[in-house]
């Protein structure tokens, strides 16, 4: 009843917030455009989950409807997961944990790689949890069912490598695990996992290994100071305040008390290797470089398991009590500003949403200057900010379906492509002639306009998104498009 009760309230939110798709999610509604076994930056199950949601239409709410349904699937998991583990009664406290996590509301609102990952993810655990006991057709139905799981988690994020490490450190401290598998279910396991990721293999091999490599990029640490104190500070305090305060320090007492007795149950073993590795290794990432907050994420399904067997095996009633208020009351507020904004104004905490208000009269904007601008010529719309052009494709969706409308394109700062936007509709000289030119938040804009050979007509826009913060963009005209030579070590634009 928790599950279905709140997702209902989930959807009818989705259905009734003002807020606009943020850039992230309409790039995901452009792909799902086009479906594919791969994208530029991500695996495809994001791009398919929006296309079955969209069949109904492209509204915001259709667009976001998987990331309830994903989380209520996720909730059942960790139910089904506690059950087994220890009880019905830890169970029930874990899903409730788990749905009402801060973190959980928000993949719960948008549409993102976190929810899709977290299903399969735990449908991954929950499988090798019951292969334990399994025996004979049983074990190979469940083989395949790990393998099967732990292969579309992969499709929805890479990050199900935590999965994988969670299992192999698993094997590595408990002889009974191994005893669980035999090599005949091991190959089917291996067999399944290969045969749901091999298409998206495929697409890497013949895109460069592009997603792979924007994997990496984000995860790199060149380009910044080593050892970061304040990083490390902002990403452990990140995970007190999305996982809920209680249930991090019930996780905390746990660990700290395990390590000084020096004992712990089967199950508490199994999901300590699911919860730790996500934790201490973005832990890591963020001292040496940086870390956001989600990048943990794994940790967060058996982490909502392990709180509540720890909290219910101590008899903190109280404190399971008031985390569920504490969580549930923040859950709610949390929905009652997506349904209405205003709410987080008034409470302060509006810059908050602010990545998700202003796209579509920002769209208006370019669009009408685009109408004026059209009876002149215009062969192109092109912007500098990769945020910009999936916005404008998603709320100019009608304005840029219409063959009789200019292309919209983007301009790329270096030689390369650095985004999907540049990958798939550069700037070209020949769609340069006479160009509808949009600079998003100052960003480059010097650089872009020395590549035409005259700029003219220019207009700041400016839209209010809340009452001290606003979003502007300047539009100009530029004709004659001919990219500047780039710096060779660099990429950049070489001075004029």
């Amino acid at each position: 009843m928790l599950t279905l009760g709140l997702t209902i309230v989930r959807i009818v939110a989705l259905f009734r917030t003002p807020l606009n798709l943020y850039p992230d999610e309409a790039q995901y509604w452009l792909w799902s455009r086009t479906l594919d076994f791969g994208y530029y930056s991500k695996p495809p199950m994001i791009a398919w989950a929006i296309w079955a949601t969209t069949q109904a239409g492209d509204a915001e709410a259709w667009v976001r409807l998987s990331a309830p349904l994903f989380q209520a699937g996720a909730t059942l998991v960790v139910f089904a997961i506690g059950r087994r583990l220890y009880d019905s009664r830890i169970g029930l406290a874990g899903a409730a944990l788990y749905a009402l996590t801060p973190a959980i509301q928000l993949s719960s609102a948008v549409i993102a790689t976190d929810a899709p990952l977290l299903f399969f993810l735990g449908l991954t655990m929950l499988a090798y949890v019951s292969l334990q006991e399994a025996e004979g057709a049983r074990r190979a139905k469940l083989a395949l069912g790990f393998g099967a799981s732990l292969g579309l988690a992969f499709l929805s994020k890479y990050a199900a490598i935590y999965g994988v490490v969670g299992v192999a450190l698993h094997l590595a401290l408990s002889r009974e695990a191994r005893r669980a598998w035999t090599p005949s279910s091991a190959g089917l396991a291996v067999a399944a996992f290969l045969l749901i990721l091999a298409p998206n293999l495929v697409w890497n091999a013949n895109h460069g290994f592009a997603t792979l490599h924007h994997t990496a990029a984000n995860a790199a640490w060149g380009g910044r100071k080593l050892f970061n104190p304040g990083e490390l500070a902002d990403f452990l305090g990140s995970q007190v305040l999305i996982f809920g305060p209680i249930p991090f320090a019930a996780l905390v007492i746990g660990v700290v008390l395990a390590v000084r007795r020096k004992r712990l149950t089967g199950a508490d073993l199994l999901l300590l290797c699911f919860i730790l590795p996500p934790l201490l290794i973005v832990s890591v990432q963020a001292f040496i470089s940086r870390a956001n907050a989600n990048w943990s994420g794994a940790s967060y399904l058996p982490g909502a398991v392990l709180a509540a067997a720890w909290l219910v095996r101590w008899r903190a009633r109280r404190w399971l009590t008031v985390a569920f208020a504490l969580q549930a009351a923040l859950a709610a507020f949390f929905l009652a500003c997506v349904i209405a904004p205003r709410l987080a104004d008034a409470a302060g905490v509006s810059n908050s949403f602010k990545r998700a208000k202003g796209w579509d009269q920002m769209t208006a904007a370019v669009i009408e200057r685009a109408v004026e601008e059209q009876p002149k010529g215009l062969t192109a719309i092109a912007v500098n900010s990769r945020f910009l052009y999936y916005a404008l494709s998603y709320y100019g969706r009608n304005y840029f379906g219409d063959e009789r409308a200019p292309p919209l394109r983007a301009w790329m700062l270096t030689g390369t492509p650095q985004n999907q936007a540049e990958t798939s509709a550069p700037l070209t000289t020949g769609q340069g002639r006479r160009v509808l030119g949009i600079v998003n938040e100052d960003a480059w804009e010097d650089e872009f306009k020395a590549d035409f050979a005259q700029v003219s007509d220019e207009q700041i826009t400016r839209v209010r998104l809340d009452r001290k913060r606003s979003r502007q963009m300047e539009l100009f005209v530029g004709e004659g498009f001919s990219p500047r030579p780039r710096d060779p070590a660099t990429g950049l634009p070489t001075p004029p």
